[in-house]
């Protein structure tokens, strides 16, 4: 293991701070590497960067160099995948399979807003005979960018590019978690030979520091931030002095609606899959089933015999069906939330809980827990566990289980199961949600907006919604006066 911390990339240059902290996988608690903490200093250096490039090269106005540049990434992400991949499953816990659909997602999505980068215009209109009205959309100028720690490649990735197309320039926040891949990235980024100096400036940081410099500083007009609905709303609030805009994707509580009409065969395996995928870890996670009575006894057989089978494991097993959480912190935290479910009256049908004996003793496994509640407002129904636990409802009518998918106040996601096709439609209309999928799950496309309803966040990311939180529309009026005869 090389001792050599890996360093945060700030004005195109490798910086250390001089606070170094250790990298840990997961999966054993043993150190994989040394990382130099990034923090306020780091903030301020990359803001004063990002807005020398805007103020000093023409990349804001320039389409094709953006789009240019944003293809190198995509090309450069892809020269350098496996490695990518091999980093972020170690440190991040990841099964390799779901490290690779992480990693495979950002090519496309650079290639994406490299030709929105070319093809979003603006528009021009005659209002009144001899008089001109232009809408133009100008970059809005730095963007700060605050990245979570549990898919930190596509969701930097996800905030970075529409930011990148609208003519930003950007400060990253990466989460200290995954500074491994954090440098990795940066390294990729510095690969681009198109992108300017100072136009991406990226730090890893334990702390929040450097956070909260770029929340509270009216250099910084804009924040993408991917986290808590907790940390979301403090957020909001300490950026508000500053009128500062906001584009959230915060937490998610998604309701998997069963209908007794489901083809069963192929439901059990993609809610064992909504489950378990990331180890929970996830803002789209389907953490609540609610299924239809007729099919209940039946349905929680086939899942609990499914659920009881996963394999935990290491990220380098390729037997793992599922990784483990990002530290044992963390497994603590999932395992009161069950404990207190239980002890409220919660049933168990699947009790899994941490790993305590053996090899994998020494990680931070969590096996899949199964509860069937009756109680619609226990804790565990209303937040976000953030780990591999679901929970069991009943209902009877279509207008019950309406009912209880939106007694919640997130609205992320949401995904119901039906062989009629009025019936799907008409829930998912009803369904107070961002994203509803039929007969499937965590379907993504990068043309198509995703976000939350509620207290899931504001704003949009992917799709050319995406766009908005990085322009100001601005109107021009001309009035281009009579030529004298």
């Amino acid at each position: 293991m090389n001792n050599t911390p890996v360093l945060n990339w700030i004005d195109g240059l490798w910086l250390d701070s001089g606070v170094h902290h250790d990298s840990l996988d997961p999966a054993t608690g043993e150190r994989i590497g040394r990382y130099a903490e990034g923090g306020l200093a780091e903030a301020q250096l990359g803001i004063a960067a990002a807005r020398r490039t805007l103020r000093d090269t023409p990349w804001k106005d320039d389409r094709a160099w953006r789009a240019r540049a944003l293809l190198e990434l995509a090309d450069a992400f892809e020269r350098h995948a496996e490695a990518l991949i091999d980093t972020l499953a170690l440190e991040n816990g990841k099964i390799r399979p779901e490290a690779g659909f992480e990693v495979a997602m950002v090519p496309s999505k650079l290639r994406y807003y490299a030709g929105l980068a070319r093809t979003e215009y603006g528009r021009a209109a005659e209002p009144k005979p001899g008089r001109i009205s232009l809408v133009l959309r100008q970059a809005v100028g730095v963007a700060g960018i605050i990245v979570p720690w549990n898919s930190p490649v596509v969701l930097m990735i996800r905030s970075l590019a529409p930011a990148l197309a609208a003519g930003c320039t950007a400060v990253v926040k990466m989460p200290g978690q995954t500074a491994q891949t954090n440098a990795r990235v940066a390294k990729i980024l510095s690969e681009a030979p198109s992108l300017p100096r100072g136009a991406v400036n990226l730090f890893s940081e334990q702390g929040a520091a450097g956070s909260i410099h770029l929340v509270e500083s009216p250099d910084v007009p804009v924040i993408s931030f991917t986290g808590s609905t907790g940390t979301g709303r403090a957020i909001s609030a300490a950026g508000a002095r500053h009128l500062k805009r906001f584009g959230l994707e915060l937490g998610g509580k998604t309701p998997m609606v069963v209908f007794d009409d489901a083809d069963l065969e192929t439901v059990v395996p993609v809610l064992v899959k909504a489950l378990t995928v990331f180890a929970g870890q996830f803002c789209m996670t389907g953490s609540r089933l609610l299924v239809q009575r007729g099919i209940a006894t039946t349905l929680s057989e086939r899942l609990a015999e499914r659920l009881s089978a996963v394999r935990v494991g290491p990220s380098a097993d390729p037997a793992s069906d599922m990784g483990p959480l990002i530290d044992k912190a963390n497994v603590q935290r999932v395992d009161r939330a069950v404990e207190e479910a239980i002890a409220a009256g919660a049933q168990v049908i699947v009790r899994g809980g941490p790993v305590t004996e053996g090899p994998l003793a020494r990680g931070a496994f969590y096996r899949p827990t199964l509860l069937r509640v009756s109680d619609p407002d226990l804790a565990i129904v209303r937040q976000e566990t953030f780990g591999p636990v679901l929970t069991l409802q009943v209902f009877d009518s279509e207008a019950e289980a309406i009912e209880l998918a939106n007694r919640s106040e997130f609205g992320l996601a949401a995904s119901v199961w039906t062989r009629d096709g009025d019936r799907s439609l008409r829930v998912a209309r009803e369904l107070e949600a961002g994203t509803v999928w039929v007969n499937d799950w965590a379907v993504v496309y990068d043309e198509f907006e995703e976000g939350g309803f509620k207290q899931s966040g504001q704003g949009r990311l992917n799709g050319v919604a995406a766009l908005d939180d990085f322009v100001e529309y601005k109107h021009i009026a001309l009035n281009p006066g009579r030529r004298e005869a």
